[in-house]
């Protein structure tokens, strides 16, 4: 991988790393504290949306990003030449550990 293509992954990866943590931020701070007054209008499952904000919508949001973050990675991987093969794939089985 040449000095420019690495900084272009690195790159894209803080890019990405930067707009999930703003979802994130956004989703648990804003909906969870600073919006909850507007969103307690509302209720889900009989609860006020901006107490279920704070108190289940930010760790389900959580747990979204990540297999989001695992997915659009493992397309970033692909298109930088970098992806991960599986063991049985390239003949090493773990063997002779």
């Amino acid at each position: 991988m040449t000095q420019a293509n690495a900084h272009a992954y690195w790159r894209a990866n803080l890019r990405l790393l930067a707009w999930i943590l703003a979802i994130w931020f956004f989703v648990s701070f804003g909906c969870g504290i600073v919006l909850a007054d507007f969103l307690n209008t509302w209720s889900l499952g009989g609860y006020p949306l901006g107490f279920w904000f704070a108190q289940q919508g930010s760790l389900y949001t959580f747990v979204v990003l990540i297999f989001f973050y695992a997915w659009r990675m493992n397309r970033l991987d692909r298109r930088f030449g970098l992806e991960e093969t599986d063991r049985e794939e390239d003949g090493s089985q773990g063997e002779g550990r």
